[in-house]
């Protein structure tokens, strides 16, 4: 009597599928994203430290900074920046922009504006979402009011 083993079917994954990169491929990419973007944890500590060598854009309208915002940001709505409203940045300063959250992308528009206007910048992922969602202070005339997409 034979038994007949059965064979077990070729494993599939959908993570990879798509074989990963090459280890020094991916050190190029993630140093790079790291070049662009920040996050609110290590914006937070900067600012508790009193690292005078960035400062914090809210890219949202005057209505929606003046209802919440991250303490010490400075107010410019995405769609005013422009030569004139940017003298009141430092070049030698790299600017951190953010805006409501993922479903945002103001925060994007002024990072585009601000690197053709000659600023080092970089985009906090999460924007004011993920702010509070780590519990990190807000101020303003509603502190914790709603988070919308504007």
């Amino acid at each position: 009597m034979t038994t007949r083993t059965q064979e077990k079917p070729p494993r599939f994954s959908l993570v990879l599928e798509t074989p990963a990169a090459d280890p020094e491929d991916a050190l190029r990419h993630f140093q790079a994203r790291l070049s662009y973007e920040t996050d609110p944890s290590d914006v937070w500590l900067d600012i508790q430290k009193g690292n005078q060598d960035i400062v914090v854009l809210d890219a949202r309208s005057e209505k929606d900074y003046k209802e919440n915002h991250i303490p010490g940001a400075v107010s410019m709505p995405h769609r005013t920046i422009n030569e004139s409203s940017a003298e009141q940045l430092s070049k030698d300063k790299v600017v951190i922009v953010y805006c409501w959250g993922p479903a945002c992308n103001a925060s994007t528009k002024a990072a585009v504006r601000l690197a053709q206007l000659g600023f080092r910048v970089k985009e906090m992922i999460g924007g004011l979402e993920y702010w509070r969602r780590e519990g990190l202070p807000v101020e303003g005339e509603n502190p914790s009011g709603p988070i919308r997409v504007a």
